[in-house]
């Protein structure tokens, strides 16, 4: 009865126990809202992103540091990205315009086609010798001109020029360019470059060097102005008209043997007209409507191209003679009195008016060249050929020989007299243009 009593009063604890927890009310159920959910719904708050979510839930640090991107050298003639160059000058771009013509044909190349440009900066193809301007994609290296671009050059000329200038207004424009007046020159034909041009074009050059496969790569001092009229220098012709309407340019060494080629490509490739010359100083004057802000668009050339390969100059055997008589004739070419010795960087102006005078009394003409570049006897060599007319003997020892040939005739007379250049209305007196021009 103890143990039935007992366990139904542990029973009853229990129930009210049960009981009790019945009655209190639900804290913990679903059913009723919390405090928190209350001021929630009442008030209208919602918590931050960032407070219930972490945008980042699992941070890494990064310990690597941005590489640099790799140096590229700063160039003026970066078109990473850009169209190519089009130029509308009307005539095929050379490296040198007085000393190569499009009438000789070389023989072969040197080098691959390489545009001395650069790779992807111009419209036109270089062919090797030039880039022509009239078919893009020619594939021969003979770079003959169209007529017609003869004819438009004409036009744009006289359409800059204008009418000619007065006598009074060329003598203003010559005092100008005097040298107690002004020190800006342009100098044609010097075997030398300034070491800032040299060091400014390297650097130009040294921004395609990871991307042009040359093999080998001019160095600064080799960049020289001893070729005549280079295709650079109608830039600089271009900049020295910014400031003045004539410059003046002095023109030394192997281009002066052919003063009127020279004066001829300066006109015809610049449009503009030479007003003044005394030996190798000329005076090239822009025209009266001429604008600095419609000058055209010249590309530069960022090196030397290598010279194509020509017939040689020298034969052999001499035509007419045999090997003995050619021997001989070279033989006694070495021994015969020089008719002058050419200093470097000369003017050679008189020099095909007295190989002819020398024709008159002998058969063979020496010309003492030492100290020159082989290069440039041989240059001078091949104009005194078409000049004269002659035929070249030898190069030895630094000298030049010529022959005046079996049937010889000389001009006729009054021929070997400088004949003047033609100015327009001009009455200056003649000794201010062409004194000096016997001198060598």
């Amino acid at each position: 009865m103890f143990i039935v009593t007992r366990f139904s009063r542990q029973n009853r604890q229990s129930v009210s126990a049960v009981v009790a927890l019945g009655t209190r009310p639900h804290l913990f159920s679903s059913s009723h809202p919390s405090p928190s959910s209350r001021l929630r719904d009442h008030y209208c708050f919602k918590s931050p992103v960032s407070f219930l979510k972490n945008p980042n839930p699992n941070p890494k640090p990064s310990t690597k540091k941005k590489q640099k991107p790799p140096y590229r050298p700063p160039s003026s003639l970066d078109r990473t990205g850009k169209k190519p160059l089009r130029s509308n000058l009307p005539f095929d771009f050379r490296y040198s315009y007085t000393e190569s013509s499009p009438a000789v044909r070389p023989i072969g190349l040197r080098e691959p086609k390489y545009s001395p440009f650069g790779p992807g900066l111009l419209d036109r193809e270089w062919t090797g010798v030039c880039a022509p301007a009239v078919d893009p994609k020619v594939r021969s290296v003979d770079g003959k001109e169209d007529p017609k671009l003869e004819e438009k050059r004409r036009m744009i000329r006289e359409k800059i020029l204008g009418e000619p200038l007065t006598a009074a207004e060329r003598k203003i424009l010559v005092e100008k360019c005097q040298r107690h007046r002004t020190k800006r020159q342009i100098n044609l034909g010097f075997e030398g470059c300034p070491p800032a041009y040299a060091s400014w074009l390297w650097g130009q050059v040294a921004h395609f060097l990871p991307i042009y496969p040359l093999k080998e790569w001019p160095q600064q001092n080799c960049l020289a102005w001893r070729d005549g009229l280079t295709h650079n220098m109608l830039n600089d012709i271009y900049n020295h008209w910014k400031h003045a309407e004539a410059v003046r340019i002095k023109c030394m060494g192997v281009p002066t043997v052919d003063m009127k080629n020279v004066c001829t490509q300066l006109e015809d490739k610049t449009n503009g007209k030479i007003i003044h010359r005394q030996c190798g100083l000329l005076v090239l004057y822009r025209g009266r409507y001429y604008h600095p802000k419609s000058r055209p668009v010249i590309p530069l050339m960022l090196w030397r191209p290598h010279e194509p390969i020509y017939p040689r100059l020298i034969k052999t055997v001499i035509d007419g003679l045999s090997i003995e008589e050619t021997k001989e004739m070279r033989k006694k070419g070495l021994a015969v009195p020089a008719l002058t010795k050419l200093a470097k960087n000369g003017y050679y102006g008189s020099l095909v008016p007295m190989v002819r005078d020398a024709f008159l009394t002998e058969e063979l003409v020496r010309i003492d060249c030492h100290g020159l570049e082989r290069s440039d006897y041989k240059k001078i060599g091949c104009k005194l050929r078409d000049l004269v007319p002659c035929i070249l003997v030898t190069f030895e020892k630094e000298q030049i020989v010529v022959w005046r040939g079996k049937e010889y005739k000389p001009n006729e007379v009054g021929k070997f007299l400088i004949e003047p250049e033609s100015f327009d209305n001009w009455d200056i007196n003649m000794d201010e243009f062409y004194s000096g021009d016997e001198e060598l």
